[in-house]
């Protein structure tokens, strides 16, 4: 196996005395599909943090594409090759489906000095920027609604459209924070394939209470209770251990 695009050693997390990440590690690599499951409470979501930078390690390592990020800023570790996604959606409803990813892909621009002309340009004759677009777009599958208001999209074709907006800063370590949240059973499946499709050309981690997603989709799978990690492993190994069937999947998924 390759080297990993996105390593994380003994990360912990403490507020006060509370441990909510305690002494975490995991890898990502390319074309691998990492799970993170747990019960409501875990530390998943704080780990999600920990790693895109929304908040600083108390503890631990974190390496993105070789570069230390423990302690950077979102914006920077972004620019490093991390895009993530958030529980609750994040576009500008307003906005056509377009006009929300070009907003996405525009910020990858490295602005020249000063020029007063840039003033006049629009920023729809930035080249690049729209292929940047274009490509997000098709990869999320959302060409033929480019030019729908988001607000008017369905809930499944928001969660696309913020990851499309997420491809378009040309990410190589996804993040994705319950993409399938509140989907019924259709768009769950669009998600999948999408995940799918996207899986190739990215590390990713996902962390996602659909356990039949979960077990279809990932390569790999950590358990989580309390901050800590019970169980890691092949989703099999995984679903075989007697620790994790105690703590949270149960006798379903046996």
């Amino acid at each position: 196996m390759s080297e990993p695009l996105l390593s994380a050693k003994n990360l912990t997390k403490r507020f006060g005395g509370l441990a909510a990440v305690n002494d975490v590690s995991l890898d990502l690599h390319r074309d691998r599909i990492h799970a993170v499951i747990g019960p409501n409470g875990a530390g998943k979501s704080t780990l999600t943090n920990l790693l895109s930078g929304d908040l600083p390690p108390t503890a631990g390592r974190i390496t993105l594409n070789g570069t230390e990020t423990a302690g950077k800023s979102p914006e920077r570790i972004s620019r490093l090759g991390l895009g993530r996604s958030y529980q609750k959606t994040n576009i500008f409803l307003p906005f056509t489906v377009w006009d929300n990813v070009r907003l996405a892909a525009q910020s990858r621009e490295r602005h020249a000095p000063w020029n007063p002309l840039r003033w006049l340009s629009t920023a729809s004759a930035l080249t690049a920027v729209n292929l940047r677009c274009e490509r997000a777009m098709e990869l999320a599958g959302l060409t033929a609604r480019a030019h729908t208001v988001a607000g008017a999209t369905s809930h499944g074709e928001q969660r696309q459209l913020e990851i499309a907006m997420t491809l378009a800063t040309e990410p190589t370590v996804l993040l994705l924070d319950e993409p399938l949240a509140g989907m019924g059973q259709a768009e769950a499946e669009s998600m999948v394939a999408l995940l799918q499709r996207l899986k190739q050309d990215h590390a990713m981690m996902l962390v996602e209470h659909d356990m039949d997603a979960v077990f279809s989709l990932a390569d790999r799978l950590t358990v989580m209770v309390n901050g800590q990690v019970i169980a890691s492993g092949t989703p099999a190994e995984v679903r075989a251990d007697a620790a994790v069937q105690a703590a949270y999947l149960g006798e379903e998924h046996t």
